[in-house]
């Protein structure tokens, strides 16, 4: 499948101050896919070690820290060369070995000609920090997602779809395959992005086999819980888990400590969610009570919606039935909202957009609310359908008088009174500019 983050691993491989580069991401979202077809493609060779699986390699750094000892001693275990600039290291599982994760330092340092990819759980780095401390400044890093909309388009063959769409999207003009994009939106949101499932979808456009992906992939992320965390925490960051479909059904989709369990209290459940979303499974989107710069200066730590990381997983675990999606129906339509927020909460942290939501003494809310890079607030309202009016959307435009305002709808690209139209289907174009 091709991805996206393929040119910024391109990018780290020609930069003249690259440094060992580790990747992160959710379980089953690809990492070692993407970097061993990279490794293929841009490398003379490509030596991979599996630091979970292996005890022998992962003895190879308990002796000492030397790069050159190491690198010899990896090349024998491997049965290839491991030349400088020709091939591509690959450590996978890297948060299981902190003397591995440590050596990415020295590596840095001592041989920066060698190039380097660790891939790993951002959860497990954390946890396992017992005697070694992690390679600040020495490391660069990136966050791999599921397959947003545009990834999907390509791995389903629909790669020129994807093409005019971002055409589209440069001059707002109306998109003459509109319902085709809405057609296949909506497919997105069943499927959602995690390979194996898209996989799935691709093969036998049966979503009963692609359901059944999801759940193994959910059962795995709670095999993941058990695995990382007490017997007794764990049992908490199930029940926070097990609450995100509850808390997005409500029709104010603020985060409830009380639907985890009766009587539940932030001091209880503040580590579990931490837990999930390090670990990448669910997105965290703060409120905040000021339209000015900086957001994060008027985020309201207290106060936040979560959202999953893949709409796919949540049809799974809400077992939602995939003809409601696609038809429509209107016994759908009270969570077809919340379902249509966790897919543009996903499009932006896919985009390293960080997105807030405004509210404003309970009479106004815009959904989501981000910064640029010259530090304009920009409002961005979602709405499931056709209707877009907005009493709140219009409020903080009167408020804080943004450059333009975002409304993402099934409605066409437009660009009118201010507002920028753009279509469900269209959102992964959006960056930060």
């Amino acid at each position: 499948m091709k991805r996206n983050i393929t040119a910024k691993f391109l990018e780290w491989k020609q930069s003249r101050v690259r440094k060992p580069l580790i990747v992160y991401g959710a379980r089953q979202v690809g990492k070692t896919y993407s970097i061993l077809n990279f490794g293929a493609v841009y490398y003379k060779n490509t030596v991979y070690f599996d630091l979970e699986d292996s005890r022998d390699i992962q003895a190879v750094f308990e002796r000492d820290l030397q790069p050159k000892r190491i690198l010899r001693e990896l090349a024998a275990a491997a049965g290839q060369s491991i030349l400088a600039e020709d091939t591509l290291i690959v450590f996978d599982e890297i948060q299981v070995c902190e003397r591995a994760l440590t050596s990415l330092k020295y590596f840095c340092e001592n041989a920066p000609e060698y190039h380097i990819i660790a891939a790993g759980s951002l959860l497990g780095v954390a946890l396992n920090r017992e005697k070694y401390s992690f390679p600040v400044g020495k490391v660069d890093m990136l966050t791999l997602y599921p397959l947003d909309f545009e990834e999907f388009l390509w791995a389903a063959g629909n790669e020129a779809l994807a093409g005019l769409i971002r055409e589209h999207f440069e001059d707002f003009s109306p998109f003459p395959l509109h319902d085709r994009g809405l057609d296949l939106y909506r497919t997105y949101l069943i499927s959602g992005g995690m390979p194996r499932a898209v996989m799935e979808y691709i093969q036998t456009q049966d979503f009963n086999f692609v359901q059944a992906a999801q759940k193994t992939l959910n059962d795995s992320y709670i095999a993941d819980m058990a695995k990382y965390a007490s017997s007794h925490e764990t049992n908490r960051i199930l029940a926070a888990w097990a609450s995100v479909p509850a808390q997005l059904a409500k029709e104010n989709h603020k985060f409830q400590y009380k639907l985890i369990k009766h009587g539940g209290r932030a001091q209880e459940y503040e580590l579990p969610l931490q837990w999930l979303k390090t670990a990448g499974m669910v997105n965290l989107c703060e409120k905040v009570r000021s339209g000015l710069a900086p957001l994060s200066a008027y985020a309201e730590n207290g106060f936040f919606k979560l959202y999953m990381v893949d709409t796919g997983l949540l049809c799974s675990k809400f077992e939602i039935a995939p003809s409601l999606v696609l038809s429509g129906h209107p016994r759908f339509d009270i969570f077809k909202g919340a379902l249509t927020e966790n897919f543009i909460c996903q499009a932006l942290r896919v985009n390293n957009i960080t997105p807030y939501y405004w509210e404003s003494k309970g009479m106004a809310e815009v959904d989501f609310v981000f910064q640029d890079r010259q530090g304009n607030i920009i409002p961005l309202e979602v709405k499931s359908a056709r209707n877009v009016r907005s009493k709140s959307l219009t409020r903080f435009v009167e408020l804080y008088k943004p450059p333009y305002a975002i409304r993402v709808s099934t409605r066409n690209f437009g660009f009118e009174g201010g507002i920028k139209s753009i279509p469900l289907y269209g959102i992964f174009c959006l960056k930060l500019s």
